[in-house]
């Protein structure tokens, strides 16, 4: 019997907070480098009543996004996608950062965008963190917004040059995430679809836990401390956005980024988090 099918990326709590929520009656196709954590997800959603596929799958390789995409046509239309693989500042190299967050979130959106069906929705996990950099020119943000994505890794500001630091090359992703998810989504609308972005502040995960426990901890925990929430988010409250975002609720957001980090930016910007000059 064929089902309507949601592709997840990225065996993590924000990606099975987001599926258990909106996968209920597909197809799940959960993708993970790590086979070990998809299958993990996969077991806890299934015994709790759903229907996923745990498979290895790699963000930065095309011909693994393509796999999974078919993968997921076996068992019908794709209706959904939820990007939630990446990795952080404290996880990886410059390269792979910007190969993983920046250049593969590129191509999934590309592909996906080829093959989604009239009505199907899809969202994609940037960061609050991409808020803080300053602003870069017009013309920047539509390199990052519409470069054929094979290009996308030898513009000038990915240069190693030009990147500063781990921290720099993630924020650079996760602006690229947003002004593709911008350029996509209307892609996307001539297929009758919808695509969004979801920009968390510090979301209680293991990937965070990493970050707390990294070089940067202490400036993460000073971070949610003092933003307006005066505490760090979880999962499920990323989903109910996701949830508004992906149901008939939302069906005049596309192209946007919503920005979810208990007030971090604000504070950043107009109260304590505020850089000394």
């Amino acid at each position: 019997m064929k089902k309507e099918v949601m592709l997840v990326t990225g065996a993590g709590q924000i990606s099975m907070a987001i599926a258990r929520r909106m996968g209920f009656g597909r197809k799940v196709i959960l993708g993970d480098k790590k086979k070990e954590n998809a299958d993990a997800i996969a077991k806890i959603m299934n015994d709790a009543g759903f229907d996923v596929v745990p498979m290895e799958m790699d963000l930065s390789s095309r011909e693994s996004i393509l796999t999974l995409i078919a993968e997921g046509q076996k068992y019908g239309e794709i209706k959904m996608l939820v990007n939630g693989a990446g990795v952080s500042p404290s996880q990886a190299p410059v390269e792979a950062i910007l190969k993983v967050d920046l250049y593969g979130t590129a191509v999934l959106l590309e592909e996906v965008g080829k093959v989604i069906a009239e009505g199907g929705t899809g969202v994609t996990i940037s960061s609050q963190s991409g808020w803080r950099m300053p602003a870069l020119t017009a013309e920047q943000d539509e390199l990052l917004a519409t470069t054929p994505t094979e290009e996308l890794l030898k513009l000038a500001i990915l240069q190693p040059e030009n990147i500063r630091d781990t921290l720099h090359a993630y924020q650079m992703a996760k602006r690229c995430n947003e002004k593709r998810v911008m350029a996509e989504s209307v892609k996307w609308g001539e297929r009758g679809a919808r695509l969004n972005d979801i920009a968390p502040g510090i979301i209680v995960t293991p990937l965070a836990i990493d970050e707390f426990n990294g070089p940067r901890g202490d400036f993460y925990k000073n971070m949610f401390a003092k933003c307006p929430a005066g505490r760090p988010g979880t999962a499920d409250e990323v989903a109910n956005v996701a949830e508004l975002l992906m149901s008939p609720a939302g069906a005049f957001i596309t192209g946007s980024t919503i920005l979810m980090d208990g007030g971090a930016t604000a504070s950043y910007f107009y109260g304590p988090l505020k850089p000394e000059q």
